[in-house]
């Protein structure tokens, strides 16, 4: 064990010299002195972990600073978009109010008697019998109560029952207590047309005392048949089912409005108009439920 551990004492003696030899014949060569080239050695492992963490310190910040800039240039990206998306939206809803307003051009086109004061629609109500829109337009506009509402195709809307400062309520056609004299286009029979809230039809309208022995198709167009209200000749709906009252004496239809009145967006309100409704009153056709005008035009 003895002999052993002086063999080790010698090799590392023997490293040393070998090792201080080369120091000695590297300073020569070198012009450096032994120390320092012996702490250069120690050093350069040292230098070597410094500048790899240097490279990865540079190198996060560089990838950092990346991210923050494409960070940024994706914000701006994504800022113009949502600009040129609402640039878009614009451009459809004016698109959507010009062709609106070339329908209701030729419309007073075909029906100069026709006086309109367009408005949209602001809110919504509705309830298991009602149906109701507000709009945006009211007395400051002309608009007063018992004046029709039309789609710019001269679809009925409702009845405007209701009328602030700078708004109106419309009663829909969908209402179960409006009433509007309507007249099935082909055949010219005549009867009332109301919201079918009351028989879980929601979304068609009840046309209701037609005659029993009256031919009615599916597609028929059921039209206004004029008053001191309703101009003759507004399009009410069309007819998708028909059948017997309970007494079997009278048939009723059913019709699909012909304004969709969940999609509206801008109505069109006939605050004038010349009507051509007979005075005498007729034996067939039902009144209107809802309050006229003593005198047209409409005021």
């Amino acid at each position: 064990m003895r002999h052993l551990f002086s063999t080790k004492i010698a090799i590392i003696l023997v490293l040393a010299i070998v090792l201080a030899a080369a120091l000695g014949v590297y300073a020569g060569v070198s012009n450096q002195s032994a120390p320092g080239i012996l702490v250069q050695g120690l050093m350069t492992p040292v230098r070597a972990v410094g500048n790899a963490l240097t490279r990865t310190a540079e190198k996060y910040y560089s990838y950092m600073f990346r991210y923050e800039a494409l960070s940024a240039e994706n914000e701006a990206l994504q800022a113009k978009i949502a600009q040129m998306e609402d640039v878009a939206r614009q451009a459809d809803s004016v698109s959507r109010e010009n062709d609106r307003l070339r329908k209701m051009l030729d419309l007073q086109a075909t029906h100069e008697s026709y006086d309109l004061v367009d408005a949209y629609i602001i809110g919504w109500g509705s309830t298991d019998w009602n149906s109701t829109l507000t709009i945006n337009r009211g007395s400051t506009a002309g608009i007063k109560e018992n004046l029709c509402a039309i789609t710019e195709n001269g679809q009925v809307i409702g009845l405007v029952t209701e009328v602030g400062l700078n708004y109106a309520v419309i009663k829909t056609v969908l209402d179960s207590t409006l009433e509007i004299s309507g007249t099935i286009s082909v055949s010219g029979y005549n009867g009332m047309v109301k919201g079918g809230y009351i028989d879980g039809h929601d979304r068609l309208l009840k046309m209701n005392y037609l005659p029993s022995a009256a031919i009615i198709r599916n597609n028929d167009q059921v039209v206004t048949s004029g008053s001191t209200v309703y101009p003759r000749g507004l399009i009410i709906g069309s007819v998708v089912d028909a059948g017997f009252e309970e007494t079997g004496v009278a048939k009723f239809a059913l019709l699909e409005p012909a304004a969709e009145i969940n999609a509206l967006e801008q109505v069109f309100i006939i605050t004038n108009y010349t009507t051509e409704v007979s005075t005498q009153p007729s034996e067939t056709q039902p009144s209107e439920t809802q309050p006229t005008e003593a005198t047209t035009p409409i005021e």
